[in-house]
């Protein structure tokens, strides 16, 4: 069931939003050749802590996981897509790493992404982040009242594919509200004009993830949780939180 949000309720999960930005920007300040990638955790951690924050992916363990997931953001290097777990990993020169990173304050949740380079850049790499930053934009620009969940996935997937990159099939993004996950699902590839209409009060994550190969294939890795690309190519992941009013998008995990 989708629960539609009162405005009250958007201005509140405004507020979670902000701290799940916070905690990502320090999170790629600090992000540096030779830093850990638990060292990342820890600082994005400290920014919850500080706001007085918890943390929705600390302990989680939905229903295909094996462990609770022990990091309260998702750090994924290279070739990892999404739900890469913060390690002893330290980042190297030309790492592609992408940080996603929740946050539950007065029991409202934000939920957001962002994909960078640590020190020398490949090209590839930064034409794979962009473009996965222009399929986020885009899916918030379908984001609006009028238009169906078929809509924001057609906008993701265009801009994907139009660029040669892969889609890992069965993840996208969802709802969002008083819990990380609820209803309804957001692909990151469909059908314009199909799908759930969008109301006032819906709030949704819309999550592309690429696959820089141009193949959709991925595998789950031995620690149970990250997905990894099939071909060795590197991924990237940008994710807002985003509320459907009246007015327009409304983008909830910005600064």
């Amino acid at each position: 069931m989708v629960e539609l949000k009162t405005d009250t309720s958007m201005d509140a999960m405004r507020e979670a939003g902000r701290v799940v930005a916070q905690a990502l920007t320090a999170a790629r300040e600090h992000a540096a050749v030779g830093v850990s990638l638990l060292e990342l955790d820890e600082v994005a951690h400290e920014v919850l802590r500080a706001a007085g924050a918890g943390s929705p992916f600390l302990g989680y363990r939905p229903s295909f996981a094996t462990t609770p997931f022990p990091g309260v953001i998702c750090a994924s290097v290279n070739d990892a897509i999404v739900h890469g777990i913060p390690t002893g990993y330290r980042l190297r020169d030309g790492d592609l790493v992408s940080i996603d990173c929740g946050a539950t304050l007065d029991g409202w949740v934000g939920d957001s992404a962002i994909s960078f380079t640590v020190g020398r850049a490949r090209p590839d790499d930064l034409r794979l982040i962009e473009t996965a930053e222009r399929a986020l934009a885009a899916g918030i620009a379908a984001a609006v009242v009028g238009n169906r969940i078929g809509d924001i996935a057609h906008a993701v997937g265009r801009v994907c594919r139009t660029a040669g990159y892969g889609i890992p099939e069965g993840f996208g993004g969802h709802g969002v509200g008083r819990h990380m996950h609820e209803d309804p699902s957001v692909p990151n590839e469909g059908r314009p004009g199909r799908g759930l209409p969008l109301r006032h009060g819906m709030v949704l994550a819309i999550e592309p993830m690429l696959i820089g190969g141009g193949k959709d294939g991925y595998h789950e890795a031995a620690d149970g949780w990250t997905l990894c690309t099939n071909d060795g190519s590197r991924a990237a992941h940008a994710e807002h939180t985003v509320a459907i009013t009246d007015a327009g998008p409304r983008i909830l995990t910005a600064l």
